[in-house]
């Protein structure tokens, strides 16, 4: 025993006098995978031991969680004003769920769509931004299908623009979202619509000869005035090189 204790006299005296060296002597071992007593049987198992167990020397095994978003339209008649509302939405998230809203819904809170569900889906579907696509959701938010965005389709924030969206009876469609702190608002894209799009093709057939009768139906009153409005409304979706940029594929 005595001769084991002036073995290990210079470990002792080590840890006396240099304790920071020592220390830093002991680190270097265990980052090495060297058993402490190497240095004289101190008895102390490896530190890389204890460190691997906690998880310091292991590779992380789960990645930062992926923020999912969940933006809803009618998209009738898709035009660049829907392009840029869901790309904002994806730029506050990394993945992107778009609900289409049903033919029976938009007929029942706004009016028929032209175009019908399967070719909304398509035109939807198609674009990059678009990660997920749930058909036939409903045009407000209700506390069912919000349930089911949070639990089933794992959404941490549902998106809308800042344009107010009211239910026949002056209600808000995303109120129940806003009240669980999970709403999200983007900038709504100014000079462009569905229903704007509509009204020029109107428009443009009453100029045409042989419109008859219908156009004239179609746009009775002050026809004259408004179609001249819908021409000279300017679009604030202006090319410039930023907004080019935006839309690339980034190279």
């Amino acid at each position: 025993m005595a001769m084991e204790y002036e073995s290990n006299n210079w470990i002792w005296d080590g840890v006396y006098y240099c304790p920071r060296l020592f220390g830093g002597l002991m680190l270097t071992a265990a980052l090495l995978g060297l058993s402490t007593t190497y240095f004289g049987g101190i008895g102390l198992f490896p530190l890389s031991y204890v460190w691997s167990d906690s998880g310091i020397f292991h590779k992380m095994k789960c990645e930062k969680k992926r923020i999912r978003v969940y933006m809803d339209g009618c998209f009738d008649l898709m035009h660049y004003g829907h392009a840029n509302a869901l790309r904002q939405a994806k730029a506050l998230g990394d993945e992107l769920v778009v609900g289409v809203v049903s033919d029976e819904e938009i007929i029942a809170n706004k009016g028929p769509p032209v175009l019908p569900m399967e070719e909304r889906l398509a035109l939807v579907s198609g674009l990059k931004w678009v990660d997920q696509v749930i058909a036939n959701a409903p045009y407000a938010i209700t506390e069912q299908f919000m349930n089911s965005l949070f639990n089933e389709h794992k959404i941490d924030y549902i998106i809308h623009g800042d344009d107010p969206c009211l239910l026949p009876d002056g209600s808000d469609a995303y109120a129940l979202a806003k009240k669980a702190g999970r709403y999200k608002q983007i900038k709504r894209t100014e000079g462009v619509s569905s229903t704007d799009i509509v009204g020029r093709i109107l428009c443009s057939v009453k100029d045409t000869e042989g419109g008859g009768d219908y156009t004239s139906t179609l746009l009775n009153g002050d026809s004259g005035e408004r179609c001249h409005s819908q021409r000279a409304q300017i679009s604030q979706f202006l090319p410039t090189s930023q907004r080019i940029v935006q839309f690339s594929n980034g190279k």
